[in-house]
């Protein structure tokens, strides 16, 4: 049975949208979104179509349930503010690159934290990075290995050894509202294949702003992710490489510097007035909550 674990916090009229990644949770999101939240901003973090039950409500679902739950929780949150950034973790920024790309118009900028369109850290062999999109788009057309499951292994994308033994602990237990699920299904992650084709082709209709955050040492997704967004975006872009994470940046060590250089993003690019020219941008506690976010990094 699916549990809810979105969250709204209320703030200003700039909103941001954060979407989690494949077979995670909002929680992977909810302490960067408290900061946002402090800087004055309205924060949704959202929860994806088939997430945070089991196995069998992952794969009943597809890409484009999962894309559409994005598209859904976008106007709920735009019926809230006057400007909507879009950000995400692994899938969540690849879905967040997507509706960039659909609805330019509607995006003041993209947070890009983490991008995967290919697993190819350095925990994946290489005869699985090259043989495995195949793989799984023929085990998709054939309808084989509907219960199969890519487990996960340690260091599970965590390079703080502290909270890798608490999430592990969680994830291990079954709680996927926590935590997320302990695998990767076979069929979810062929419907990620399928995303992240249609997502390539797109990227060159992105013109918001990006700021692309990406693990130096990304264990799952190399940095080549981050820069093959960087490379085929139209909008203008920043690539920062964290020194002392793996591959969950909300969560893991350099989440402070992730959460302060994304409010300078969003700050910088804040327009000074409504659409209709007329008063400033309500951002309470903008200046604030960036201070407190420098201080405490």
């Amino acid at each position: 049975m699916i549990n809810h674990h979105d969250f709204m916090l209320e703030g200003g009229n700039i909103g941001v949208l954060l979407i989690h990644g494949l077979t995670g949770t909002p929680t992977e999101m909810r302490g960067v979104g408290r900061e946002f939240n402090r800087a004055g901003f309205t924060v949704y973090g959202m929860q994806l179509a088939g997430h945070c039950g089991d196995v069998d409500d992952l794969i009943a679902t597809n890409w484009k349930d999962w894309y559409q739950s994005v598209i859904d929780a976008a106007e709920k949150l735009r019926s809230q503010v006057d400007y909507l950034y879009v950000g995400g973790l692994s899938m969540g920024a690849v879905l967040a690159l997507k509706y960039a790309s659909d609805f330019p118009e509607r995006t003041r900028g993209v947070l890009v934290y983490g991008a995967t369109f290919r697993f190819d850290g350095w925990t994946v062999p290489l005869i699985t990075r090259i043989l495995a999109p195949g793989f799984l788009i023929m085990t998709d057309i054939l309808h084989l290995g509907r219960r199969r499951i890519f487990n996960e292994e340690p260091p599970y994308g965590i390079r703080n050894e502290q909270l890798r033994r608490k999430i592990s602990q969680s994830m291990l237990s079954g709680d996927s509202g926590a935590a997320g699920l302990a695998g990767n299904p076979w069929p979810s992650l062929s419907q990620l294949v399928y995303l992240t084709r249609n997502v390539r082709r797109s990227l060159h209709r992105i013109t918001s702003p990006c700021l692309i955050m990406h693990a130096e040492n990304d264990d799952i997704a190399h940095r080549r992710n981050g820069e093959l967004v960087r490379d085929n975006v139209r909008g203008p872009v920043k690539m920062v490489l964290l020194k002392n994470s793996y591959h969950m940046i909300t969560i893991d060590n350099d989440r402070r510097e992730l959460v302060s250089r994304s409010i300078t993003f969003i700050q910088q690019n804040v327009p000074q007035t409504d659409r209709n020219g007329g008063s400033q941008l309500s951002v309470p506690g903008l200046q604030a909550g960036l201070n407190s976010t420098m201080q405490s990094a």
